[in-house]
């Protein structure tokens, strides 16, 4: 694309739309003023975290499309705080406003099986899988794959929510009970287990030119299926940060996406690569960008989708970034006592097993290859 046919930037000043209100909105909130633009999020209750500081706010049920109309008429673009946003609501808005990433993305993240034959189609390996859409394809697919496997809702799942390891000996009517599936949610995905080294993570940006560019893999480590420890960069060798890295932009290319992707994937044994999921949005696993990057993964997304230049992605240490998870976050004291400490609350008042109530990341000197 030249220079003079690329779509215009929106200058500061202008409204971002963000649909959702957690912490991933929050802080993009933060990296957006300080480029200069507003932010209108929409989302479902006042408390939410980035509604507590959003100059505007919409407070709706993202079905009401009396609220999404005016929603999308007070704004310049919108872009996605999370994946688990109805599809319909999305192209409802993008019929009305320019939405980045697109419907398009969002429609396969948010499904596990699109996902999944949207990865194997690009050539990209991952766990071997199967459609569940009854009980009676469980046992066959159980038989096809093996055990140990874990069935997975198709939507809506996320941090080991909606997942049921199946093994040798697992009652499959107790299973498929417990699954809650139905067609309402698009039926269940048996995945094969994959016995891997580490998991690691890329964040890749992608602009409205096509431009590309992305951070370190990391590691992600996890505890009770929600990432606890990020480690900056994942210690993996070089040729293996390149595939990983190669394979994020890849598929941010085929999915013509506008804004981040976050591709989480498994080292296996013998280190070949495998993709799990992706994420059209910032990532839980990109949160040490805000104090170890000149330009954060926030920001990243605020270029992205107003059309700016995307910035350098390379840091200046090394991190680890930890999770504070429920009641974890009482310790936020003696963080601020750490002066190597950098500590990120996210203004959730409710403390509850599993929820992500902040985050702490420690910066290091940056290791010489």
């Amino acid at each position: 694309m030249s220079r003079s046919d690329r779509p215009a930037a929106l200058p500061p000043g202008t409204t971002i739309g963000i649909l959702g209100g957690g912490q991933l909105g929050r802080m993009t909130v933060v990296a957006a003023s300080q480029l200069g633009y507003r932010c209108h999020i929409f989302c479902q209750s006042p408390d939410e975290p980035a509604a507590q500081i959003a100059p505007q706010t919409t407070i709706a049920a993202f079905t009401d499309t009396g609220a999404l109309d005016s929603f999308a008429a007070n704004i310049d673009v919108a872009t996605l705080e999370f994946e688990n946003i109805p599809l319909s609501s999305v192209e409802y808005v993008e019929a009305r406003a320019p939405v980045r990433p697109s419907s398009r993305a969002l429609a396969v993240a948010q499904d596990r099986i699109k996902e999944k034959d949207f990865i194997t189609a690009a050539g990209i390996a991952t766990a071997p899988y199967r459609a569940v859409a009854s009980r009676a394809e469980l046992t066959d697919a159980v038989a096809d794959l093996g055990t140990p496997a874990v069935l997975k809702t198709v939507r809506l799942g996320y941090d080991g929510k909606g997942q049921i390891r199946i093994d040798r000996d697992t009652d499959l009517d107790q299973a498929w009970a417990q699954s809650g599936t139905d067609a309402s949610i698009g039926g269940a995905i048996l995945e094969g287990f994959v016995d891997f080294e580490r998991e690691i993570s890329v964040i890749a940006a992608r602009g409205i030119d096509g431009a590309m560019t992305s951070y370190v893999p990391v590691e992600n480590r996890h505890a009770n299926h929600i990432l606890d420890t990020t480690i900056v960069p994942a210690p993996i060798s070089g040729e293996l940060a390149a595939t990983a890295t190669d394979i994020a932009r890849r598929l941010a290319e085929k999915l013509d996406l506008v804004g981040l992707l976050a591709v989480e994937m498994f080292v296996s044994q013998d280190q070949g690569i495998l993709v799990n999921e992706i994420a059209p949005r910032p990532h839980n696993s990109g949160h040490w960008t805000i104090d170890a990057c000149a330009v954060s993964q926030f920001e990243m997304l605020v270029r992205a989708v107003c059309g700016l230049p995307l910035g350098s992605t390379e840091r200046d240490a090394d991190a680890t970034m930890r999770n504070l998870i429920g009641s974890d976050v009482e310790d936020w004291q003696s963080y601020l006592t750490d002066p190597t400490a950098h500590l990120h609350l996210y203004g959730k008042s409710d403390v509850r097993p599993g929820r992500k109530m902040g985050h702490v990341t420690w910066l290091t000197p940056r290791a010489l290859p």
